[in-house]
Formats: C-alpha cells, sequence, structure tokens
C-alpha cells in the first residue's frame, strides 16, 4: 500500500485544548502531520486520511523532547476556530473601543 505524509505549521494565538487530551497547551507553531494512503482500483489517484498528529514540544523538565499526539482533523479544525473566535472576541472588547462622544 502506498503511503504519503505531509507536514504544515498552524498557529495559536491563544493557549488551547486538544479533545481527548488533559491540560492546556501554550501558543504558538506547532507542526502538524497527516499521513495519508493512496485508494486502489481507481482510474485516477486519489488518497484518504489515515492519521492526523499535532507536533508537541516538552516544557520544563521535558524541554527538548517533542511529542506526536494523534488527533482528527476536525478536532484540529475545532482547536483552530476556537482560537480565532477569541481573537475576534477581543479584538472587539470594550477596552480595544475608542470612547463615543456625548452628544447631549
Amino acid at each position: 500500500m502506498t503511503m504519503r505524509s505531509t507536514r504544515s505549521t498552524v498557529t495559536f494565538s491563544n493557549p488551547f485544548t486538544l479533545s481527548g487530551y488533559p491540560g492546556e497547551l501554550p501558543a504558538g507553531d506547532y507542526e502538524v502531520l497527516v499521513e495519508e494512503e493512496l485508494l486502489q482500483g481507481l482510474s485516477f489517484e486519489a488518497y484518504r486520511r489515515t492519521a492526523t498528529y499535532l507536533t508537541v514540544r516538552g516544557r520544563g523538565r521535558h524541554a527538548g523532547r517533542s511529542e506526536l499526539r494523534a488527533t482528527s482533523d476536525s478536532d484540529l479544525k475545532e482547536a483552530l476556530s476556537r482560537d480565532r473566535g477569541a481573537n475576534k472576541k477581543n479584538d472587539h472588547s470594550d477596552a480595544a473601543l475608542s470612547p463615543q462622544e456625548d452628544e447631549t
């Protein structure tokens, strides 16, 4: 069976959680590894995702180590969506808005 792997980087602007894992991960850049297998018997080349991993770098006494955390594409997209939502909420907070003039 023919397999392929692709790597990409995602950026979280805020601390986040990943479904299925305890604790919060810090904001930052994370490498995503996607593994896919070639679908056999088709008249064209097509791949099916078999695994998605998020690379998490160790902190504290685990600094210098990294861990591949298995996740689903949908869980990763949901975490990124929550991060974007938190950014939008912060962009529209009252503290970020200029005071309005009193027209009375």
